[in-house]
């Protein structure tokens, strides 16, 4: 079986290092870029790549601009690293498709973690072609969401996190079981980032967006009126 290949892109090379070291221990096949433009060429010259850890603040290129680029012709999940942590940032790698946004520094292990939940999703085949629920159509295997019939484009983690809300309609999900089987790693009560997805993902269902109902002091709930 061919090794998952990961691009690490890190104008620190120590970084790179840290990061490469921990994922081809898991047996990760690692590409570094050092900047952004060369982390471009190699995403173009390599079709198989699964997954890009980007860091923000680089030379020639920085990670918001390779992010906007890559997210025209692509879907690969994304895990954005920063050594800010200013709220304004963490929304617009939201805006921008970012799958997981982690601020330095961080632990290599929780790293791998989050690596390896994202791509146990992506690499693993759909349990259940398509959830069907008002008028919302989720087809996991193609991984495409449709309302009335009209395609809408939305992030990995958005698309997983309706997909999750869909399988249990009618359930009050509080914000800790959603963080452990939407991230699937403890998100050290961290409810924010949650908060943020679920505004983003209401605003790109529209009308529907109302099905998913805030249960106050606890999380939320999907339902159909």
């Amino acid at each position: 079986m061919d090794q998952i290949k990961v691009l690490v892109v890190d104008d620190e090379s120590r970084m790179r290092k840290l990061v490469r070291d921990f994922l081809e221990r898991e047996g990760y096949k690692v590409l570094e870029a050092g900047d952004g433009i060369e982390a471009m060429d190699i995403f173009y010259e390599n079709k198989d790549i699964c997954l890009i850890i980007l860091d923000v603040m680089m030379p020639k290129m920085d990670g918001w601009q390779v992010c906007r680029e890559i997210r025209q012709s692509s879907k690969v999940p994304i895990i954005m690293l920063t050594a800010r942590s200013e709220e304004r940032d963490e929304l617009q790698g939201f805006d921008l498709g970012v799958d997981e946004y982690i601020s330095k520094p961080f632990s290599p292990k929780i790293l791998v973690a989050r690596v390896e939940a994202i791509l146990r999703r992506t690499c693993s085949a759909a349990e259940e072609d398509a959830l069907e629920a008002g008028g919302i159509r989720v087809d996991k295997t193609a991984h495409i969401v449709t309302i009335d019939g009209e395609n809408v484009d939305l992030s990995y983690k958005e698309f997983e996190l309706l997909a999750y809300f869909m399988e249990n309609k009618g359930v009050a999900l509080s914000r800790e079981k959603i963080l452990n089987n939407v991230w699937d790693y403890d998100y050290f009560g961290d409810a924010r980032t949650i908060d943020t997805h679920v505004k983003k993902l209401r605003s790109k269902l529209g009308d529907k967006g109302d099905y998913i109902k805030t249960v106050w002091g606890m999380g939320y709930k999907f339902e159909v009126d």
